[in-house]
């Protein structure tokens, strides 16, 4: 185990002539090159050349970076050393639906990351068990690079359990759900750190009988034209498990538009600041809140304890026409960016047997609560929960967390996850 060090030694700045890239032996310089947040000419400095590491690694195809000023020939040059990660997995997984042990779900996944260097992704996944689904996904985040254009696209099959209680109390039983979908997503980015973007798909949803409000429309087949327009704002450091930047997401769909009888909205924010306080104290928030309006069906309402959930209440299922939830979290780095190097192990390409280990402890609150239309939104209908836990991190490749967490009444809970909070 190595320390992971940017390789900037001293404590001085240096206005960069060049910069030299080194190790991408797949990986266009372009892609590197458009996350930098400074050009040849500019000053560099350690906090500055720190940050831009972050923002590589948040690329999330590359094992290490590390950025080392030098002279020759009196010029000064940036040299980008990087290390590409394993970029196929025809792998076999076991998963958790919704976070929830009850809902486990197997299968086989095929991801094909960085696609002609591009930091293209393909993605196929066949899935049995709990909602057996198969679906495609297709991202392009430089379709043109020159006017920074991006697109993705994804479609596929599941049959989905019904999560709603109120369509579960009119049908008198479970039931579950066969849902078809397309979305192709056209954006452009605008300098750094802005998004924007326009999805259309369509959604075909077959419930086995027809109740009304279980089905959009009037019919046990819905058939759902959807218009999107997403806006996302992101200036964190590391995406993967940030300490500095603000990350925003506002996303509003117009759903069928009176296709098919079919009729409703949805509208989404998420909002996120992480700060380093001082030293290896990290602090950070969220706020995210789903509101729906219209003739909204069961299945797509708001919930609370499915994908989103309070640390605390992490089983307690809310449902309404909107949720808002919030976070307050606090970290310390025990261990920071360390080098796990396995290169010792027969057969597996080096690339997959190279990871940046991170050891965090945490403190968290988290807060959160669903609404009805017509209902008011008062304090005392909040689920609260507070506690403590630790994040493992092994980059590229996956994030796990273990927590022990208390409500307002004093019940605990252990949670396991395999991934960030936020």
């Amino acid at each position: 185990m190595d320390t992971d060090t940017l390789f900037y030694k001293g404590n001085y700045s240096v206005v960069i002539d060049s910069i030299v890239i080194e190790g991408n032996d797949i990986t266009e310089n372009y892609i590197i090159l458009r996350e930098l947040t400074f050009k040849t000419g500019d000053t560099l400095n350690p906090v500055l050349a720190s940050y831009n590491r972050e923002r590589i690694y948040s690329l999330d195809i590359f094992n290490e970076v590390k950025l080392k000023p030098f002279s020759y020939e009196n010029k000064n040059f940036l040299l980008i050393k990087i290390e590409e990660s394993w970029y196929i997995y025809p792998i076999p997984f076991v998963t958790l639906k919704n976070r929830d042990w009850n809902k486990l779900s197997y299968g086989l996944r095929l991801r094909l990351k960085n696609f002609r260097g591009r930091n293209e992704t393909l993605s196929g996944i066949f899935e049995l068990g709990y909602d057996p689904s198969f679906n495609f996904f297709y991202t392009n985040p430089n379709l043109s690079y020159s006017v920074d254009l991006f697109a993705s696209l994804q479609f596929g099959y599941s049959e989905i359990n019904n999560e709603s209680k109120i369509a579960k109390m009119l049908a008198g039983k479970d039931f579950t759900q066969k849902l078809y979908y397309g979305k192709v997503i056209f954006g452009k980015r605008f300098g750094l750190y802005h998004w924007l973007s326009v999805s259309l798909g369509l959604d075909y949803v077959e419930t086995p009988f027809y109740i009304k409000e279980i089905s959009a429309s009037e019919g046990r087949i819905d058939r759902t034209v959807i218009l999107g327009f997403i806006y996302n704002y992101d200036t964190r450091d590391l995406a993967q498990y940030a300490t500095n930047g603000i990350f925003a997401l506002v996303n509003y769909e117009f759903k069928g538009m009176g296709i098919n009888n079919v009729d409703y909205r949805i509208s989404y924010l998420d909002f996120r600041e992480y700060r380093r306080l001082f030293g290896d104290l990290i602090g950070k928030w969220r706020f995210a809140a789903r509101h729906t309006n219209g003739k909204v069906p069961y299945y797509d309402n708001s919930f609370i304890g499915l994908r989103e959930r309070i640390r605390g209440h992490w089983t307690d299922l809310q449902e309404g026409n909107d949720y808002y939830v919030g976070s307050v979290e606090f970290n310390y780095y025990i261990l920071s960016d360390y080098r796990l190097n396995l290169y010792f192990i027969p057969w597996l390409p080096k690339s997959l047997l190279s990871y940046r280990v991170g050891l965090v402890g945490e403190l968290f609150v988290d807060t959160g609560t669903t609404r009805f239309n017509g209902q008011p939104l008062t304090l005392r209908q909040f689920n609260t929960g507070y506690g403590t836990g630790i994040s493992i991190l092994f980059l590229p490749y996956f994030i796990t967390r273990l927590e022990f967490a208390l409500n307002e009444i004093g019940n605990s809970e252990f949670i396991f996850d395999l991934s960030a909070s936020f």
